[in-house]
């Protein structure tokens, strides 16, 4: 990842960064966040910024499992469908809890769109999820050197 575009997209970088790992496109955002605070960003926009932009992205997930089940699935999640049927058996064991580990990758993703699938209260999707992708930044801050000291 290069530095100097996240010092030239800044924080609208990161959003869409952060948007798009959401989806079931093969990205990750972490080491944008990591990066954009040890490179002088505000630690608390960046959180802000990546867990907005994630929560976001997992939004979509939600509402294209809503809305359009038999598209999507057949036409363009063929190759994850082990992973939504483990996360179906996920999300049927533990229920709307499960969706704070909506950061993991593999199951993280089809766990959202199966939530949408079963028409989870979005309500309880948008706090469990929020919690999660918001917790995951939180740690990957913590664990980024400042300079403070």
């Amino acid at each position: 990842m290069n530095e100097t575009l996240f010092v030239q997209f800044g924080y609208a970088g990161l959003f869409a960064v952060s948007f798009l790992a959401a989806t079931l496109l093969p990205l990750g955002s972490e080491a944008a966040v990591a990066l954009m605070a040890a490179t002088g960003f505000d630690p608390a926009m960046v959180l802000i910024v990546a867990t907005t932009g994630n929560s976001l992205g997992a939004l979509v997930n939600y509402y294209a499992g809503k809305w359009g089940r038999k598209f999507i699935l057949k036409k363009y999640v063929q190759a994850e469908t082990n992973s939504l049927e483990q996360a179906e058996r996920v999300f049927g064991r533990w229920g709307s809890p499960v969706l704070f580990f909506a950061w993991l990758p593999i199951v993280g993703d089809p766990l959202t769109v199966v939530a949408g699938i079963l028409r989870v209260s979005l309500l309880s999707f948008i706090f469990w999820v929020v919690l999660g992708k918001g917790a995951r930044y939180f740690l990957i801050l913590a664990g980024v050197d400042f300079g403070i000291g």
